[in-house]
């Protein structure tokens, strides 16, 4: 075997273990389309675009065969995704079927600070079994999100978080890199065992507390809430212990991801991005999570066009981009290097499944014009039972 022949195979065997298998069938693209975050349809009342979401416990699977308890906007993860136009009136009418309490903060939006989802700065916290109406106006242009405010280090990473998407008709991104698909990537990280552990403590106290208030036993030091701090410092004063000189979590308590997730799924389950010979893409980046990403696309460069849905004013060429927590990102891939590309995490932590590699925050580029002879395997791994590229792999 040449130099030349060492490298062609080599390189095959190594890509084989990243992609899931035949993924230019009808049927795979047609679940493909599944593992993006699927549009809210708006009712039209008068010159308003009114939305509706409720928030309820939910199974979550991951993985096939994982699944864990957790909470979801419309029994979806990532919640279904609000598009609208530039100065669109919006109402949400959001209903809490849940035994916690939620809000919903619109992340990046323009609102009328009472619209701004924090509880006991914007708004009283939305009970059990309660509504809450959000009504803006849609500004800022750009990719955003929306997520819960309340009980935050278990609530986002528990799934309740969306895209939301303010589309403009001169859109300044479609003027500079002519599209017609794009695709939206909501990333997070999630500690299970955090958030079972969590979720059942957070339950338990809230109906302490709904049976307090029901027979008139309400009390603020109970329930950690003052009007002002000189109140809070007085009772401290006092006596009263906070809730943070009782509680004897330690950092290492604090939540430890293992699942990384991209639209509420981890590798293989993870979206594929199509893409032809000579068309652009553009990829909506939201990490609603609270783990770091650095994301980079094989085979190519891409051109960073939206920070925080801000059009920057020079778009940057980059194939590694960070994303941080809260952050927005767009970019463009121009379709120039036609073959499967990997997408991914490059800290390998989190292209992880409980800590088994290769798992977590790892997509595919897929050119839909590749020839399938370009697919094709050696003889030796013909021999192994396998086809042709992508390959299903679960353990390196």
């Amino acid at each position: 075997m040449n130099r030349r022949e060492f490298i062609q195979t080599t390189g095959l065997m190594s890509a084989s273990v990243l992609f899931p298998k035949v993924l230019l069938s009808n049927s795979a693209e047609s679940t493909n389309k599944d593992r993006f975050p699927k549009p809210l349809e708006p009712l039209i009342k008068g010159d308003v675009k009114e939305f509706h979401l409720a928030i309820d416990i939910y199974q979550q699977e991951v993985v096939p065969g994982f699944k864990f308890h957790t909470l979801a906007f419309n029994n979806q993860i990532p919640g279904p995704e609000i598009r609208v136009n530039k100065g669109d009136k919006v109402r949400v009418i959001f209903k809490n079927n849940t035994e916690l309490n939620h809000t919903i903060h619109w992340h990046g939006m323009y609102v009328p600070w009472r619209m701004d989802g924090v509880p006991y700065v914007t708004q009283m916290p939305v009970m059990p079994g309660q509504e809450f109406v959000y009504e803006f106006v849609a500004e800022p242009y750009g990719t955003h999100f929306y997520h819960c405010h309340w009980g935050t280090l278990l609530h986002m990473q528990s799934g309740m978080y969306g895209s939301l998407i303010v589309e403009d008709s001169d859109d300044p991104i479609k003027r500079q890199f002519p599209y017609e698909r794009e695709y939206t990537l909501v990333y997070s990280a999630h500690d299970s065992n955090f958030i079972r552990t969590e979720l059942n403590s957070m339950l338990e106290r809230m109906k302490e507390r709904m049976y307090l208030m029901k027979n008139g036993r309400f009390n603020k030091e109970r329930f950690a809430v003052f009007n002002t701090k000189d109140e809070f410092v007085e009772s401290v004063n006092n006596g009263y212990q906070p809730p943070y000189t009782v509680n004897r979590r330690s950092p290492s308590e604090l939540p430890q991801p293992n699942w990384f997730t991209v639209n509420g799924k981890s590798y293989p389950m993870t979206p594929n991005l199509f893409i032809k010979e000579g068309e652009n893409i553009r990829l909506r980046l939201i990490n609603a999570g609270g783990e770091e990403h650095s994301l980079h696309l094989h085979g190519h460069d891409f051109w960073q066009v939206c920070d925080d849905g801000v059009p920057v004013p020079q778009p940057w060429q980059m194939n590694t981009v960070r994303l941080s927590p809260g952050k927005t990102i767009d970019i463009i891939v121009e379709g120039n290097n036609r073959g499967l590309w990997t997408f991914h995490d490059h800290d390998t932590r989190k292209v992880t499944n409980n800590g088994l590699y290769p798992g977590g925050n790892l997509l595919a580029l897929v050119y839909e014009d590749l020839p399938a002879e370009e697919t094709k395997l050696d003889m030796m791994s013909q021999k192994l039972g396998l086809d042709a590229l992508p390959i299903v792999a679960l353990d390196e």
